[in-house]
């Protein structure tokens, strides 16, 4: 090796060297663009696409913003998956399911603590309790936190799925099967189940503010791997919208009524009486006990894949590190 060649190769080995030790964010290329879910359900995302403050933090980066509207967790999920989003919203029910099934995903944030489902049924329906469900058509969306309060609910009253006729829709084709006369119940998902009891007079059959799960930001691990800084950003960002929404309800409420065609008194309804907001956004032990409750019933309804361990996902979900670096004082 000469002297001007064995130089070289002395001066790379000791860059990558310095390289390696160098913290993986230092090291990744600044993204171009990122992808964030806006949804119906999570009244903060409404509030962070309106006020442009994550596009104002991420502008100096050179970063955009793609907003991606979920109609439901598992649409959220779906775009995870995909890589559409780096940060999807789902109910926490939805989150360990899709960690379960090999998305890798991190629950990295709370947005909301919702009371955002129940059953629902018809202005004149006959029935009264869950147990009156035996033998009737139920809506619910599969996978979401409709669902798994549907089979919490069913499990409660003793009975089980095959007890009753489970009609999978999206959540809000179970509001007009329900109110066409369809199905005889639903698992309803605000707006659309508030929409449901102001303008066609349904009736909540059975509410239990226990079996939601949390509002759940998830993020892509690969992205939080590779872009931490980044991540940080967005979920200061977010948290500003958290508790932004949580002290101007009415312009919140404003904004869900505009961006889901609902009627005001609708969003009142559903952020008056039926939302609240974590002091902290960073998930911890309520949260994974409210998760951990549904590892049962993912089990017995056989959604996970034959050889998810749905232990590990549990046990993997939450990254309380992001949160806990983004909000430090």
């Amino acid at each position: 090796m000469t002297s001007l060649t064995r130089s070289r190769f002395l001066a790379a080995a000791g860059a990558a060297g310095f390289a390696a030790t160098l913290p993986r964010f230092a090291r990744a290329a600044e993204p171009d663009r990122i992808g964030v879910d806006w949804a119906y359900y999570n009244p903060p995302s409404l509030v962070l696409k309106n006020k442009g403050w994550l596009e104002e933090a991420l502008a100096k980066r050179g970063t955009a913003v793609d907003w991606v509207l979920s109609l439901g967790s598992n649409k959220a999920n779906g775009f995870l998956a995909a890589g559409a989003v780096q940060f999807g919203s789902t109910a926490g029910s939805a989150a360990l399911l899709a960690r379960a099934n090999g998305t890798p995903i991190k629950t990295v944030f709370l947005y909301s603590r919702p009371e955002w489902t129940a059953l629902v049924v018809g202005k004149d329906s006959p029935l009264r309790t869950v147990r009156d469900l035996r033998g009737k058509k139920i809506a619910a969306t599969r996978g979401t936190d409709p669902w798994f309060f549907l089979l919490r609910s069913l499990q409660g009253a003793g009975l089980q799925p095959t007890d009753v006729e489970l009609v999978d829709l999206q959540h809000p084709d179970g509001r007009v099967a329900l109110e066409r006369g369809q199905v005889d119940a639903w698992a309803g998902l605000d707006p659309h189940m508030a929409a449901s009891q102001l303008d066609a007079g349904s009736r909540l059959l059975y509410r239990n503010v226990a079996f939601n799960t949390w509002g759940a930001l998830n993020a892509r691990e690969d992205f939080l791997a590779q872009h931490p800084d980044v991540a940080q950003i967005v979920l200061r960002a977010y948290d500003r919208a958290r508790r932004y929404a949580a002290s101007h309800v009415d312009e919140t409420a404003a904004l869900l009524a505009d961006a889901s065609h609902v009627e005001r008194r609708v969003a009142d309804l559903q952020l008056r009486e039926r939302t609240t907001y974590p002091g902290d956004g960073t998930p911890g032990n309520d949260y994974r006990e409210a998760i951990a409750a549904v590892v049962p019933l993912i089990r017995s309804d056989k959604l996970a894949k034959p050889d998810a361990d749905l232990d590990v996902a549990l046990g993997s979900l939450i990254d309380t590190r992001p949160a806990t670096t983004a909000l430090r004082g």
